[in-house]
C-alpha cells in the first residue's frame, strides 16, 4: 500500500516562454508526495521523463519483494514507468503467463507484474487483474500512438485516485492534499457531501478536482491534453428469471454453498501473500469468522487474529470472538480500546483533505494504530453486508415494501409534512422517507440534512438544478424495477455507500498508520457470484438475512458461537457532543466554507442540547470544516 503523485504539462504550456514556462522538478514532485509519507514510511522515489513533461512520485510501503527491486516509480524496458498503489493478488498467475510470453522479470512483486501486463496487453490488463489498485502507466507510445498516461482504480474503489485537470496541467494523487487547487468549494460536491455524509461518484468537494470512480480508467493524451475515461467492469445482473418468489431446490443451494466456500478460501488464500507480519480482524460478526476460518484452512501455520475489545461495553463481541479464534487454533490478541471522546479528533483533524460525515471514522482509526502495533498487514471483513444481504434496513425496506399496498394515500401526504418538523425530531427524517415509496426510504431517509434542511443551511442556496439532486441521485442506482427488490437494494448499497463512504473510512484510517487492509470478500469473483448467481430468497427472506452465508456458517463456524450481526462500529456521538457542550461544533464555525449559515448551525446545536439527534449533522459540519481550513493552509 502506497501513496502516489504524478503531473504533466501540456505542450503549450512546455512551449512558453522561459519567463513564464513552468517545467515539472523533481524537486517539486518530492514535497507534493512528501504530503502523502504516512501512507507509504518505508521508500520514497521520484521519476521526471527526459523532456520534463511528466513526473511521478511514489511512497512505499513495502509489503511484497522487501528488496530495491520493488522500488517506485518503476521503469520497464519498453519505457513504460509505473506508479502503483494497491496489491494484486493472483500476480504469481499473472507472471507464470506473462513469462510464457517472454517478459522477463528482475524481482519477486506484484509491481512489476502489473508494468508487464500493462506492456502485454494494454488497458485490456484490468480486465485480468484481481487485486485491490490505483495506477498510473507513462506510455512513451508507438505504432501510430503519441506518448499518453493511463489510469485505472478497481472495481469496488478499495484505493482512492483524484485528479484535477487543466488546459495545461494535469496531476493526480491518492489524497486531494497533494493536488494544487484554488481551495474554491464546488457547490454541487458540497450538496451531496451534506445530503448523504460523503462525496460520491467522481464528485469532489473543491473545484476542479474529480476522483476517477471506481472500475473506471483513464487516458490523457499528451499531445492534444484530452482525458478519456470509461467504465471497464459493471456488476451482473440479477440470475435469470429471478423474482424473488419461491425457494431454490435442496440440491442447487448446496451447489451454492460449496461454490461460495470455494471462492472465499481462494480469496483468502490469495490475501494472505505477504512478506511481513499479517493477522486477520476478528469480530463476533459472519464475514470475519468465515475469513478466518477460511484462512485456517489454507495456511500452513497459526493465524494472528485481533479483536478489539470495548471493556463494560454492551458492544464488546470479544467473547464470541475469542470462541471462533479458540476453534480455529489462531493467536488470538484482544486489543482493549480505552476510552475516548471527542479528543481524538486532534489527531484526526490534519489528515482530513475531504470530509466524511461517517463518525465511525473515529474507532476505525483508533483500531488501526492499535493493530498495527503488531502487523502491517490485516484482512477484514468489508463488502459482506452488500453481498449477501446483510443489513435491517433491508428488511425494514422489504416489509414496508409489502405494507404499501395497503397504506392509505393520505397517510403519505402527511408523511410529507413532516419536513416543517425542527430538525432531529424523533420520527421527522422516517415520516419524510414514506412518501417516496418503500424501497426509495434509504435515499430520503438521512441523519443528515434533506433538501430543507439544507435550504435552511445555506446563507444563499446554490444555483443547482435540483434541490433533490443527491436524493434522485441515490435513488437511480436501485437500477431496473424488473430485478427481484432485495437484488436493488444490494446493487444500491455497493455502489454508493460502500464505495464512497465504507471504504474511504478504511482506506483514511488504516494508512493514516500505515496498515494496509484487505478485503476478501470484494474479490471480482465473489462480486460476481452474489450478483450474478444468488437467487433473493437466499439473501434476505422474512426476517432472516444473509440466509446462504448463514448455511455456510452453521458447518464452518463453533456450534456453540452465537454469531449475530455484527454491531459495527458505532459510537455514542449525540452523547459525546452534549458531553463537550457542542465545543468543538462552536470552535470550527469560524472554518466552515463561507456559503454555510452560522445563525443556523448555533439553531441545530441548541436543538442538539435540549435533546434533539442532531449529533451525525453537527459531527458532518465539523469534519467539512477540517477539511476547509486544511484546503486554505495548504
Amino acid at each position: 500500500m502506497c501513496g502516489i503523485y504524478g503531473i504533466a504539462k501540456s505542450g503549450t504550456a512546455r512551449q512558453a516562454s522561459p519567463a513564464t514556462r513552468a517545467e515539472i522538478s523533481p524537486e517539486a514532485i518530492a514535497r507534493a508526495t512528501g504530503l502523502l509519507a504516512h501512507r507509504g514510511p518505508d521508500d520514497a522515489g521520484v521519476w521526471v521523463v527526459a523532456d520534463r513533461s511528466v513526473g511521478f512520485g511514489h511512497r512505499r510501503l513495502a509489503v511484497l519483494d522487501l528488496t530495491p527491486a520493488g522500488h517506485q516509480p518503476m521503469a520497464g524496458p519498453r519505457g513504460h514507468v509505473l506508479c502503483f498503489n494497491g496489491e494484486i493478488y493472483n500476480f504469481r498467475a499473472l507472471r507464470a503467463e506473462l513469462e510464457r510470453l517472454g517478459h522477463p522479470f528482475a524481482g519477486t512483486g506484484d509491481a512489476e507484474v502489473l508494468l508487464a501486463a500493462y506492456a502485454a496487453w494494454g488497458e485490456e490488463c484490468v480486465g485480468r487483474l484481481n487485486g485491490m489498485f490505483a495506477f498510473a502507466v507513462y506510455d512513451p507510445g508507438g505504432n501510430g500512438q503519441g506518448p499518453s498516461l493511463f489510469l485505472a482504480r478497481d472495481p469496488a474503489g478499495e484505493k482512492p485516485l483524484y485528479y484535477h485537470h487543466t488546459a495545461d496541467t494535469f496531476e493526480f494523487a491518492s489524497e486531494v492534499r497533494a493536488l494544487e487547487h484554488g481551495g474554491r468549494i464546488d457547490p454541487l460536491a458540497l450538496d451531496h457531501y451534506l445530503a448523504l455524509g460523503y462525496i460520491p461518484g467522481d464528485l469532489c468537494l473543491f473545484e476542479g478536482v474529480h476522483k476517477l470512480p471506481a472500475a473506471h480508467t483513464a487516458r490523457l493524451d499528451l499531445g492534444d491534453f484530452s482525458l478519456r475515461t470509461r467504465r471497464y467492469r459493471e456488476l451482473p445482473g440479477a440470475p435469470v428469471g429471478e423474482t424473488g418468489s419461491g425457494t431454490p431446490a435442496e440440491t442447487d443451494v448446496e451447489a451454492l454453498e460449496r461454490e461460495l466456500e470455494h471462492l472465499l478460501e481462494d480469496a483468502v488464500r490469495l490475501r494472505l501473500e505477504s512478506d511481513v507480519p499479517l493477522g486477520v480482524l476478528l469480530s463476533g460478526g459472519l464475514d470475519s469468522g468465515l475469513v478466518l476460518a477460511a484462512a485456517s484452512r489454507v495456511s500452513s501455520r497459526p493465524i494472528e487474529a485481533f479483536t478489539v475489545s470495548l471493556p463494560d461495553s454492551p458492544l464488546d463481541e470479544s467473547r464470541r470472538a475469542t470462541q471462533v479464534a479458540r476453534h480455529f487454533g489462531a493467536h488470538h490478541h484482544i486489543l482493549p480500546l480505552a476510552p475516548t471522546g471527542l479528543g481524538v479528533l486532534h489527531d484526526l483533524a490534519p489528515l482530513v483533505d475531504e470530509p466524511l460525515g461517517d463518525s465511525s471514522l473515529i474507532p476505525s482509526f483508533l483500531v488501526s494504530a492499535l493493530t498495527r502495533r503488531h502487523v502491517t498487514v490485516a484482512l477484514g471483513g468489508d463488502g459482506g453486508d452488500e453481498l449477501f444481504g446483510g443489513y435491517t434496513a433491508y428488511v425494514t425496506g422489504l416489509n414496508a415494501l409489502r405494507r404499501a399496498g395497503w397504506m392509505p394515500r393520505p397517510l403519505l401526504a402527511l408523511a410529507g409534512a413532516a419536513r416543517y418538523l425542527p430538525a432531529g425530531l424523533k420520527g421527522r427524517a422516517y415520516g419524510l422517507s414514506l412518501r417516496h415509496g418503500a424501497l426509495q426510504q434509504a435515499s430520503w431517509y438521512t441523519t443528515f440534512f434533506d433538501p430543507r434542511l439544507r435550504h435552511r443551511l445555506y446563507r444563499n442556496p446554490p444555483p443547482l438544478a435540483r434541490a433533490d439532486a443527491p436524493e434522485r441521485w441515490h435513488a437511480s442506482l436501485l437500477g431496473a424495477p424488473g430485478a427481484a427488490p432485495i437484488h436493488r437494494l444490494c446493487r444500491q448499497g455497493f455502489l454508493s455507500t460502500l464505495t464512497d463512504d465504507f471504504l474511504v473510512k478504511v482506506d483514511r484510517a488504516s494508512m493514516a498508520h500505515a496498515l494496509e487492509m484487505r478485503s476478501p470478500w470484494l474479490d471480482p469473483r465473489l462480486i460476481d457470484f452474489a450478483f450474478g448467481r444468488i437467487p433473493a430468497s437466499w439473501k434476505v427472506q422474512g426476517n432472516a438475512t444473509r440466509r446462504l452465508q448463514r448455511r455456510l456458517a452453521a458447518r464452518l463456524l463453533p456450534p456453540d458461537a452465537e454469531v449475530p450481526r455484527k454491531q459495527g462500529f458505532s459510537i455514542p456521538m449525540d452523547a459525546w457532543l452534549r458531553a463537550d457542550r457542542c465545543q468543538w461544533v462552536r470552535d470550527t464555525l469560524p472554518d466552515l466554507p463561507d456559503s454555510i449559515n452560522r445563525v443556523y448551525v448555533e439553531k441545530l446545536i441548541h436543538g442538539h442540547m435540549r435533546g434533539r439527534a442532531n449529533g451525525a449533522r453537527l459531527f458532518a459540519l465539523i469534519m467539512l470544516a477540517f477539511a476547509n481550513r486544511n484546503a486554505r493552509r495548504h
